[in-house]
């Protein structure tokens, strides 16, 4: 069970110093995300698949397969740091070292889970609650985060001397404040009197911003393109994407907890008001693809849309269900986003709203495909009643 929606303060993380200072040692050697360095020689010899940006491509709530208010049995088998001989508990066997700093990258996140091209190096570069910020070179306004260098800093020495398939990349969504939005609509639902919609006031806000998140793509883009020519690889030497964000709720109509109650918050985590998830569902994520899709044009990038992938999966959706003593989680039944959570009980505020490890294996399966194809932009969408492996791939929208 969850309790109210609060906003909270990162936790502290020990051996701070040290893990700085490994970082950037091995991102000079070449560190992939399972934390192996490589040979030099060997590294060469194979493509690498690298990604940049925040907490959707980071790997984010990789720790949770499905949703469980059971707490047995690692809640109901959901928990994947958990063990169950040992019957203990250690969110290191699913983000690693990353979860030190609170970066998160998970092992299914995207670019580790994605099934191809076969024999490419996998570095996950990327850092939960990461802005533009963490991207750009340290010329052009880029700056350390969460301890770590500039993204585009860490690319430029991970990639030099060493063959490179695709750079992708996810940014804008903290630039735009989209946890701001979402805490808003959040307390919103819960406020003890006067509770209300919060779509009314957000719309135009976001609206707003709108432009400065497009800005905040197209610079990252920019030092992305920058970073990888200091390293040996112009432009057209390999394939530079930009991916849009799925909708982590439902709309309105396809709640499984009708009429606006309090279960929303204590049993499905997702305390929202009807029009605040159709506005979210319907306009907002397609606003931002829509945005985002006009920054890959103007900085020469190909485009993934993401918006749609995770339709009839997202938390509280009505073609989903929770795991429990009498439902085991799976890629088929199983909400693919992590449900709204304080972090007092399970897991970590940060993960909420985040794909979960099917989720992660379904994007995973997108770039897959979209690598697999010609350069081009497209949309990835799921097969209904199906796992995360079936995903699908056509042309994306043109706006």
């Amino acid at each position: 069970m969850r309790t109210t929606w609060v906003r909270g303060r990162g936790r502290g993380r020990l051996r701070i110093a040290v893990a700085t200072a490994a970082v950037a040692a091995l991102c000079g050697a070449g560190l992939t995300q399972g934390g192996t360095v490589h040979a030099q020689g060997r590294a060469a010899e194979t493509p690498w698949v690298v990604s940049l940006g925040d907490s959707f491509i980071s790997g984010e709530a990789g720790r949770w397969a499905g949703n469980s208010n059971d707490s047995a049995g690692g809640y109901s088998g959901t928990d994947r740091a958990f063990d169950q001989p040992s019957g203990s508990t250690d969110e290191h066997r699913v983000y690693g070292a990353s979860y030190d700093n609170g970066c998160n990258r998970s092992d299914s996140a995207e670019v580790n889970s994605s099934p191809a091209p076969a024999g490419a190096r996998r570095l996950n570069l990327a850092c939960s609650g990461a802005t533009s910020t963490a991207i750009l070179l340290p010329e052009n306004g880029g700056s350390p985060f969460k301890f770590e260098p500039s993204q585009a800093e860490q690319l430029q020495k991970a990639v030099t001397g060493r063959p490179v398939r695709a750079v992708v990349v996810s940014v804008g969504g903290n630039d735009l404040g989209f946890e701001d939005v979402i805490v808003a609509c959040a307390k919103g639902f819960v406020t003890p009197i006067g509770a209300s919609p919060c779509a009314p006031t957000q719309a135009p806000e976001v609206k707003k911003r709108l432009p400065m998140m497009r800005t905040a793509a197209v610079a990252s883009l920019a030092d992305v393109t920058t970073a990888m020519k200091r390293a040996g690889h112009p432009a057209g030497s390999y394939r530079l994407i930009l991916q849009s964000y799925p909708s982590p709720l439902p709309a309105g109509g396809r709640i499984r907890y009708p009429g606006n109650k309090y279960d929303r918050l204590t049993e499905g985590g997702c305390p929202f008001f009807d029009q605040d998830l159709t506005w979210a569902h319907d306009r907002l994520v397609p606003e931002i693809s829509t945005t985002l899709a006009s920054a890959a044009r103007e900085s020469g990038a190909e485009f993934l849309d993401l918006s749609r992938s995770f339709d009839g999966r997202e938390v509280c959706s009505t073609t989903t269900v929770q795991a429990g003593p009498d439902q085991r989680p799976s890629g088929r039944t199983s909400e693919w986003v992590r449900f709204v959570t304080t972090g007092a009980g399970q897991g970590q505020r940060q993960e909420s709203l985040h794909p979960n490890h099917y989720g992660q294996l379904a994007l995973g399966t997108c770039l897959s495909l979209h690598l697999t194809e010609t350069p081009a932009n497209h949309r990835c969408t799921n097969t209904p009643g199906e796992g995360p492996r079936a995903m699908r791939l056509g042309p994306a929208p043109t706006n």
